[in-house]
């Protein structure tokens, strides 16, 4: 009998306590709802590519547990604007309940065809709102995108099985097949121009025997794992143009990834790399910016040919996710270059070759975890899969009034395998580097500093005066230690700066000549 009693008491308890609660007592909102933003910004995008998830927050500021009747896009059904309310995905939502002080995410994000709409410059800005409630209670919160119309080059899909065109590619007239999904550029996409964007899906390949021309002011986008391969007798010519403000780059060649989204602005390895084929020829660069890569240029053979086979002039490469530029037995000639922030080296002359820099600016500031390459590496050897070292002459590497420097020490590196039948010729002239060789780990002749053969009027471990190098602002200021301390010979040979500075009557070290920074506030 008590514990019949007991239970009788616990269940009147329990239900008197039910009947005292007002959790589950909503009421209609009052178009009193807050946000976290009035207007959502999704940033630029590729027309017919979808944009990046965004998220807005709406707040419940009351006492009351309320129920919104109605959360919808303004343009219902037809919007190109996507929902995602509590974990439901649509367009238009119905009694979304909301607890008191509590709040919920809302999700956005879309996709735009800019040929459904009027543009007349090659940009539509599309917009909407999500609409909260109706009538007297009706708020909202404003969408705005910016679309881009662009070409686009991808490779070709199998109508019936879907499987994606992997690419065969000519290396020294032979043909290799190849993991890469990719097609070769027909000859009506060899000429790249600045009328509207290109995004990139897949490697597209320069045919044997032609020239991709990429003109002033073009624009490369290219999607993850893709990129341009330049095949054996072919050839890319990239031409940009120093803008008429000289104070920035703007009418040059720009490649980096096909996100636009500022998050996106400084991340490495976005997409793959610019790869310069054995037996690929005269390759020119000259103002182009290669960001974001994992390699910017990969460059393989021809050490001898009696044309470098790239020549690359007033361009910036910088957070490649590997190297900004590898040279692989190869002849590379820079002037005006500006290399920053690779995962592992800024500069990579490998395998021998013939490298000739003057007027170069080549750093590493990276900051995404350890590197373990200095910026600036030069070797005459590569590894087999045996495991043996395969030498090779390094028939030049001539750094002239040239920064060669970084956030590691040192930043210079020379990593010779000893052999009388091959040569390892070296000089730096009239450069800035830094490298501290405090514990003496580094000995023998590469690495004698007053033998002028090798090292002549080199500064060691002075203040370059960079302006930014976390923003890739490598223009040297007052104080640096490069000013007026370039060799006037080369500086003839390259007679103005990046920024068409003259710099033939007191030279500079480095790609820039110096300015004075403005003062902060």
């Amino acid at each position: 009998m008590k514990r019949y009693f007991y239970l009788l008491l616990t269940i009147c308890l329990i239900s008197l306590w039910s009947s005292c609660r007002k959790d589950f007592e909503f009421t209609q909102s009052t178009g009193n709802l807050e946000f976290s933003r009035d207007t959502l910004y999704l940033d630029t995008i590729f027309t017919n590519i979808g944009s990046n998830t965004y998220n807005i927050k709406v707040y419940n500021r009351s006492d009351d547990d309320i129920i919104i009747p109605s959360v919808n896009l303004g343009l219902g059904e037809s919007s190109k604007y996507r929902l995602n309310v509590d974990g439901i995905a649509g367009k238009t939502f119905e009694d979304i309940e909301l607890l008191a002080n509590d709040s919920l995410f809302i999700f956005v994000e879309n996709t735009v065809d800019i040929n459904n709409f009027s543009s007349t410059d090659g940009e539509f800005l599309y917009t909407d709102q999500i609409e909260f409630d109706s009538g007297s209670n009706l708020q909202k919160v404003e969408l705005v995108t910016l679309i881009k119309d662009a070409n686009f080059l991808f490779p070709e899909r199998d109508g019936t099985t879907k499987i994606v065109d992997l690419l065969t590619i000519n290396i020294g007239d032979e043909l290799v097949e190849t993991e890469l999904q990719g097609r070769e550029l027909t000859t009506s996409e060899l000429t790249l121009t600045n009328e509207k964007p290109y995004v990139v899906y897949g490697f597209m390949a320069v045919p044997v025997g032609e020239t991709l021309t990429i003109e002033a002011g073009a624009r490369l986008h290219f999607h993850e794992n893709s990129g341009i391969i330049v095949q054996s007798g072919a050839s890319i010519n990239v031409n940009g143009a120093l803008s008429a403000d000289q104070e920035v780059l703007e009418n040059e060649v720009i490649f980096e990834g096909d996100r636009l989204e500022p998050s996106f602005a400084n991340r490495p390895g976005q997409w793959g790399t610019i790869w310069l084929l054995e037996g690929s020829v005269n390759n020119t660069f000259n103002y182009a910016t290669i960001k974001n890569a994992l390699v910017g240029i990969l460059c393989d053979g021809e050490a001898t040919a009696t044309e470098d086979k790239l020549t690359i002039t007033n361009s910036q490469i910088y957070n490649s996710g590997s190297f900004g530029i590898l040279g692989r037995g190869t002849s590379i000639k820079g002037e005006n270059l500006v290399v920053n922030n690779a995962g592992q080296a800024a500069l990579g002359g490998t395998f021998g070759g013939k490298y000739n820099f003057t007027h170069c600016t080549l750093t590493n500031y990276w900051t995404n975890g350890p590197r373990p390459i200095p910026s600036v590496l030069v070797n005459n050897f590569i590894v087999a899969e045996d495991e043996t070292a395969i030498v090779t002459d390094l028939i030049e590497a001539n750094f002239n009034n040239c920064i060669i420097y970084g956030n590691d020490n040192p930043e210079f590196l020379l990593d010779e395998i000893e052999d009388d039948a091959v040569s390892f010729n070296f000089k730096l002239t009239n450069c800035l580097v830094r490298f501290d060789d405090r514990n003496d780990n580094f000995t023998g002749d590469n690495f004698d500093f007053d033998n002028p053969s090798l090292y002549e009027n080199v500064i060691f471990n002075q203040n370059p005066d960079f302006k930014d190098p976390s923003m890739h602002m490598m223009i040297i200021g007052d104080d640096s230690a490069a000013n007026g301390q370039g060799n006037t010979t080369f500086a003839s040979q390259v007679p103005v700066d990046i920024l068409n500075v003259n710099r033939t009557i007191s030279p500079d070290i480095g790609a820039y000549q110096h300015i004075t920074f403005p003062e902060e506030d």
